[in-house]
């Protein structure tokens, strides 16, 4: 669950006075709420991107009853398992819990570089966007657009626009009136007014498709 660390009236008033259709959103949807969270409970960066391979692909109802049959295997508590759990968990566990072959690989690759440090979760806080992706991107499976989402809702980093995910692009062509999807091209060029707060400015975009006209 992420953690807000700036200054949300900052965020909007900046976002106010460069996007009038930004502005517009937040006076429709309220405040930036990008997971509910009270902020006391301590954010668990292994699960989050071993819940970021699991969900892969999968629709929501889909991928939490694999993923209950997944945690059935190491708990009755259905509590996730630790890396050193997922590396000595064999093919056929996998397979019976509904975890493809391709998936157990990378959640395999996921746990190997927790246990190795080449994901240092206790570094993220310190390190820069380019650092974060360039470590995520390492694990098998898990791409740019991972680590952008990552960094926004895990991270709560203030200042990631995932021009990759297809649900800020069309939320932009529906807010902004477009007659097609913007390109990830686009879709940067779009965003520029909204640093140094391109991760609340692209939940807004989210919003946007919320309250999509069904005609």
């Amino acid at each position: 669950m992420a953690r807000v660390r700036f200054s949300l009236t900052r965020a909007y008033a900046h976002l106010r006075a460069a996007d009038p259709v930004v502005a517009a959103l937040i006076d429709e949807h309220g405040p930036y709420r990008p997971r509910p969270s009270d902020g006391s409970t301590p954010v668990d960066y292994y699960n989050s991107l071993q819940r970021t391979i699991l969900f892969q692909q999968l629709a929501g109802p889909a991928a939490r009853s694999i993923q209950r049959k997944w945690f059935a295997l190491y708990s009755k508590q259905d509590r996730p398992p630790t890396p050193r759990e997922v590396l000595r968990t064999t093919d056929d566990q996998f397979r019976a819990s509904g975890v493809s072959r391709q998936k157990a690989g990378y959640l395999r690759d996921l746990a190997a570089k927790a246990i190795d440090k080449t994901l240092d979760f206790d570094g993220f806080e310190r390190m820069s966007d380019e650092e974060v992706v360039e470590r995520i991107t390492a694990v098998k499976g898990l791409g740019e657009w991972s680590a952008h989402m990552f960094m926004m809702f895990t991270l709560g980093r203030p200042d990631v626009l995932a021009v990759g995910d297809l649900g800020i692009r069309n939320g932009m062509r529906i807010a902004y009136g477009l007659p097609q999807t913007p390109t990830p091209k686009e879709a940067t060029v779009i965003g520029a007014p909204w640093a140094p707060y391109r991760s609340v400015g692209a939940w807004y975009m989210y919003r946007a498709i919320d309250t999509q006209d069904p005609d």
